[in-house]
């Protein structure tokens, strides 16, 4: 569910912060006013394209953020957060989007920037936005399976059925790799023992390579590194053979001076305290570097040790890798080594047990797949018979609609089952009598499609996960009882789901439980779009103007009353 959001300079909006409720509200306005401009603004934060007519003349950049709420049913939302460590806080979620006038766009869930793909996946998860927009997963036919199971109450079945496929994928994959390596099974054998016993002979430890690299480095370097010690040494003790003081010698005289200075004059007293701190700071330096003086040993037995270890490091990398170079790289090559030598020294016995149990789940996975489909192909004439039955009362009179299922291509039947069963599914229909049915994503009018997704949620209110449902052009081509009709369907799915919707009639305004009026007016020679909640009388004002467009007719505003009322929008 969307909880507020706040428009920055986007296309007409110079400012705007709105909290959104649950139930149904409709966005209203004469035309032009810029009610497509705020569902654009939400499309642009919920991850819809990104242009720069969206920012507004003037400014360098559009910005728009806003709060969503996470319902712990929202399981796919929570995991796909928990996988990029995205925390929630209180099952909330900041998202934030902008795009600045040189083209570039950034987006942020929570502090964690994100692509806008990204971004819009995450928000598929609870959001559906129908029109002239993104967000329709009525047009992605990946999306019919999932609505159709749904309804047919067969998720967690096609859920446990996917994980056990790709189970069965795996044990398959392993039996064929079986079966490929026995041509020349006794030379690979030879190669990984060989590749596995030298590494593992080799005893490395991850960053030991990088950690021999300094210490060769110390100690092949070790008369200069010795010599250049001692110099540092002497600069700041002083010694017989340099005729000045050290530095340690002179910051003591300085100190003393300065705390007899700042006794003169307390201004003097940060000056005193900052020689001090150096004092300190140098005391310290000279400490650490007599330390490392006294320990500071040439041992050429541990150099020659070194280099013969770095040597052998190095001829196994060149050896064995060929693009990671790291000590770590060999441990994991040495792991796979082993891991394919199990598998290639694996008795045919044991690979006989394999190929049992693998026909064994085939059997299981058979059966299970055709019971799904058989159930799909019975859920879908109810699914089709439903929804049809919504499309006649919100005036699609004569519409067909139903479910393709067919089964995949394949030679047998395990080519022809895939990840869900055996089923390619997609919705069809026919929005005039007479005519074939056609692919859903070939629906030309946006209004039609917005139709046929609120039959959709209201035959799958109480299975679909989406929380909240955007529509843009809804009424469009509609009036009279067909309105009224539509009214009534988002009243009676916004009882479960939040439901936004941009509105030009009356009849459908009225069963909103809030209503946000968009106005455009001019300020300082510029054009700008209002955002506002209208309540009682303002209310009833507005609703007279989308009846007659004139809100100070008497006749006008009685009429609003009475629908308000008889309607329970008021």
């Amino acid at each position: 569910m969307i909880e507020d959001i706040f428009i920055k300079d986007f296309a007409l909006i110079d400012s705007v912060n709105l909290d959104f409720n649950k139930g149904f509200t409709v966005f209203s306005g004469e035309t032009g006013a810029g009610k497509s401009i705020l569902i654009g603004a939400l499309s642009f934060l919920l991850g819809g394209k990104a242009s720069l007519d969206q920012i507004r003349t003037g400014s360098s950049e559009a910005r728009v953020s806003g709060t969503v709420y996470i319902d712990e049913k929202q399981k796919e939302a929570l995991k796909w957060l928990e996988e990029r460590s995205i925390l929630v806080e209180d099952n909330r979620v900041l998202l934030r989007r902008i795009v600045r006038n040189t083209g570039k766009t950034a987006a942020w869930i929570a502090d964690t920037p994100v692509t806008r793909n990204e971004l819009s996946e995450f928000t598929s998860f609870f959001v559906d936005i129908h029109g002239q927009h993104e967000h329709q997963s009525l047009l992605k036919i990946s999306e019919h399976r999932r609505f159709l199971d749904s309804f047919a109450g067969l998720t967690e079945i096609v859920e446990t059925f996917s994980k056990n496929y790709s189970d069965l994928v795996k044990k398959r994959n392993e039996l064929e790799e079986l079966i490929n390596a026995d041509a020349d099974k006794n030379k690979k054998i030879d190669l990984l023992s060989f590749a596995v016993e030298e590494i593992t002979n080799a005893n490395l430890k991850t960053g030991e390579d990088i950690s021999l690299e300094i210490e060769e480095k110390r100690l092949s370097q070790f008369e200069k590194l010795y010599s250049e010690i001692d110099t540092i040494s002497l600069i700041i003790n002083g010694s017989e053979n340099v005729s000045s003081d050290g530095v340690f010698s002179a910051l003591k005289k300085l100190r003393s001076l300065s705390d007899n200075v700042a006794g003169m004059d307390s201004s003097l007293q940060k000056i005193a305290t900052r020689i001090e701190n150096v004092f300190y700071e140098i005391s310290d330096i000279n400490d650490e570097i007599s330390m490392y003086q006294q320990n500071l040993v040439f041992d050429p037995a541990r150099l020659e040790e070194v280099q013969k270890r770095s040597h052998l490091i190095y001829k196994l990398k060149q050896k064995y890798l060929t693009k990671e170079n790291s000590v770590q790289a060999l441990l994991e090559y040495a792991e796979n080594a082993q891991r394919h030598l199990d598998i290639l020294t694996r008795s045919a016995e044991s690979r006989a047990e394999l190929q049992a149990e693998i026909t064994s789940m085939e059997k299981s996975l058979y059966r299970v797949a055709s019971e799904i489909s058989q159930k799909r192909k019975i859920a879908s004439e109810k699914l089709s018979q439903q929804v049809e039955i919504i499309l006649q009362k919100l005036g699609m009179k004569g519409t067909k609609f139903s479910v393709s299922i067919q089964m995949k291509e394949g030679d047998n039947e395990w080519q022809r089952c895939g990840q869900y069963g055996f089923d390619n599914i997609e919705f069809l229909i026919s929005a005039n009598i007479g005519s074939p049915e056609k692919p859903l994503a070939k629906i030309a009018s946006g209004g039609e499609l917005s139709r046929v997704m609120l039959a959709l949620k209201t035959v799958l209110a109480s299975s679909d996960n989406v929380d909240t449902l955007i529509f843009d052009e809804i009424d469009t081509g509609i009036g009279g009882e067909v309105a009224v009709s539509v009214g009534e369907h988002l009243k009676q799915l916004a009882k479960n789901k939040q439901i936004l919707c941009i509105t030009h009639l009356a009849s459908i305004a009225v069963f909103a439980d809030n209503q946000l009026k968009i106005e455009k007016f001019t300020k300082d020679g510029k054009t700008q779009t209002s955002v506002e909640y209208i309540f009682d009388n303002k209310r009833v004002e507005e609703i007279a103007r989308m009846l007659s467009g004139d809100m100070d007719s008497s006749f006008s505003i009685e009429h609003a009353r009475a629908l308000l009322q008889n309607f329970g929008g008021a």
